[in-house]
């Protein structure tokens, strides 16, 4: 193996990842035709409704009862980075905020001092499949803004650098640039007092397509950086000369190039990199802070306050069919998208 290539980690469902992310969620449903309430168009017979999260003919219901999704529950101390590929979120948090993005969308949500919400899957086609597929991506915040009041940002589609590079047999590499600069393609900010906001911690969030047989160099960043290349789709990757099957994850050196390779089939990849925040991490549940009276204190706020409380009739609000694509912040301003 490459001295390039530190370790191999074997994905499942939940990836394991490395400072300053907590871990890494692959979403990869192949929902039915949905019904006229948005849920999924079958039977739920024979589902473990409420806890399903055993693939059954290709898709799951987790949390939801009707819709598919994971109804309100709460956060704090970190943010969680959804990136929708395929199919639509529905929104809604204690703030009074709310929205539906999806097919290219990433949201960025800062729990900060602690935050409701809900993310639920609206089956919005009646004559096709509603096919799924994200990543949720937890990233850490320093301590220093663990209470800060929570904060989310979209990064639409059309706003997010997509960077093609062909090779000198005319093969290309597609890259979705949501986070860290990629030569001159340049994302959207992420929220203000996120870990990446600085540029010095070289935070990148990456999706990487490759066409069959193509080549890529992923550029250096600098020493000290954690870099994790998720190979989560294709039949074979070559990295550094090392041949590798999907469904690993590759710590690579980041402050040296690494050359990819690709095999016989469209391979696709997420790499997450930054510099290490180098904190204690206390996780428990829904809540990562740096000690256990943190932890303690957590619990016993949202037991108080509720973070906010809950504004909206329903645990799992889903939105109108027609909504299309937007975001409610709340402070009162309005996003509006068109439908990709």
């Amino acid at each position: 193996m490459s001295e390039k290539i530190i370790r191999i980690i074997p994905l499942d469902f939940q990836w394991t990842t490395m400072d300053p992310f907590l871990f890494c969620v692959y979403h990869d449903d192949l929902f039915p035709q949905g019904n006229d309430k948005m849920g999924p168009n079958r039977s739920l017979s024979g589902r473990n409704i409420g806890q399903d999260f055993v693939i059954k003919d290709g898709w799951r219901m987790y949390h939801g009862e009707k819709v598919p999704g994971f109804p309100a529950h709460p956060h704090r101390g970190f943010e969680t980075i959804t990136v929708v590929q395929k199919g639509m979120v529905d929104h809604a948090d204690s703030m009074g905020a709310a929205g539906r993005y999806g097919d290219g969308d990433t949201q960025w949500l800062t729990s900060g001092k602690g935050v409701q919400h809900s993310e639920m899957f609206p089956l919005l086609h009646k004559n096709k499949k509603n096919p799924l597929l994200l990543f949720q991506i937890w990233i850490n915040l320093p301590s220093k803004h663990k209470f800060v009041d929570p904060h989310f940002t979209m990064l639409w589609s059309e706003d997010i650098p997509k960077y093609e590079f062909k090779d000198t047999s005319g093969l290309t590499t597609k890259i979705d640039v949501i986070a860290g600069a990629l030569e001159n393609h340049v994302p959207p900010n992420p929220p203000p007092k996120s870990w990446a906001a600085n540029a010095e911690n070289h935070v990148a969030v990456w999706t990487i397509e490759m066409e069959p047989g193509s080549k890529w160099i992923i550029p250096p960043s600098v020493k000290g950086v954690n870099r994790v290349l998720y190979f989560y789709k294709g039949d074979s990757i070559e990295i550094e000369g090392s041949k590798i099957q999907p469904m690993n994850g590759i710590e690579l050196k980041a402050d040296r190039e690494n050359n990819l390779v690709n095999g016989p089939q469209t391979s696709s990849l997420l790499m997450l990199q930054g510099m290490p925040i180098r904190e204690p991490v206390v996780q428990y549940g829904p809540f990562v802070m740096n000690n256990e009276n943190e932890i303690q204190q957590a619990f016993q706020d949202f037991q108080r306050t509720q973070f906010g409380g809950w504004p909206w009739s329903d645990n799992a609000p889903i939105h109108p069919e027609a909504s299309g694509r937007f975001a409610k912040h709340s402070d009162g301003t309005e996003e509006k998208k068109l439908n990709l």
